[in-house]
């Protein structure tokens, strides 16, 4: 059994400095509580209502030799934990993704970016072209997506027949669907999911919190408030994720008959 933690936060618009200290306060309160892994929202440094481009290239980092990197890697070795965090990235031709930064006490693992933009984002961010990859932490396998991302079922499923046991899902989430959605994300994959969500309203436009940890069995094990800066903390059993078996009959990848699943 090992704890993992998710990290809800109300980021202050255009004030990396500001967030990193409310950043630090739930990774310090997270490994206190003796969790290996905490993830934290999308864009947890910026915040996210753009009014234009102007405004996220005045925040966004290099990944991984930027600011915000270089603040999580410092706090994962001061604290021990893995933690996975969103931010806004701009890579060396000048081109913004909407990106999640993976690392540990070593130090920088890697890097997701967005692939299902939603709304306004389009106007700022690049779709990822990373694709989906799952990151090895010694005590777990660990695949990223990020907010809307959820919304497609084969961002879970492709995470999950890559090996992922836990599905970071850092979020900026406005819609009241997904924490409905997210236990039906981990059952149907037989995976863990972590949803780690913002609150606050921001521009006119309000988040809803409630970030989750869900089981393979679609239970959420924890759930956070919709207005409060908190974490949550979820003892799980990573032996459940990789059993995918349901019977003596049935397993749910290799019972799948992708030939059939073809437009």
């Amino acid at each position: 059994m090992i704890r993992v933690a998710f990290g809800q936060m109300y980021p202050k618009l255009l004030e990396p400095e500001e967030n990193y200290l409310k950043g630090e306060s739930l990774i310090e309160k997270a490994a206190e509580n003796g969790a290996r892994l905490i993830v934290l929202p999308e864009l947890f440094d910026t915040g996210y209502n753009f009014e234009n481009r102007e405004e996220v290239e005045s925040v966004a980092q290099p990944v991984p030799n930027g600011k915000t990197t270089g603040f999580l890697v410092r706090a994962a070795k001061k604290y021990h934990i893995f933690i996975v965090a969103g931010t806004a990235e701009k890579d060396s031709l000048g081109r913004l993704y909407n990106s999640a930064v993976v690392v540990g006490p070593q130090g920088y693992l890697g890097k997701y970016r967005k692939i299902h933009l939603f709304a306004r984002e389009k106007e700022f961010f690049e779709p990822g072209n990373l694709g989906f990859e799952v990151f090895h932490l010694g005590f777990a396998r660990v695949g990223v997506m990020i907010c809307f991302d959820w919304f497609f079922p084969e961002s879970a499923r492709t995470l999950a027949l890559k090996g992922a046991e836990i599905i970071a899902h850092p979020a900026n989430l406005v819609m009241p669907y997904a924490p409905r959605a997210m236990p039906i994300r981990a059952l149907e994959n037989r995976v863990y999911t972590i949803t780690a969500d913002r609150v606050g309203e921001e521009r006119g436009l309000r988040f809803i919190g409630r970030s989750q940890i869900n089981s393979p069995l679609a239970e959420t094990l924890v759930e956070g408030s919709e207005d409060g800066e908190e974490i949550g903390i979820a003892e799980i059993d990573l032996s459940l994720a990789r059993r995918k078996g349901l019977n003596d009959y049935n397993d749910i990848f290799r019972d799948r008959r992708p030939e059939h699943y073809a437009r």
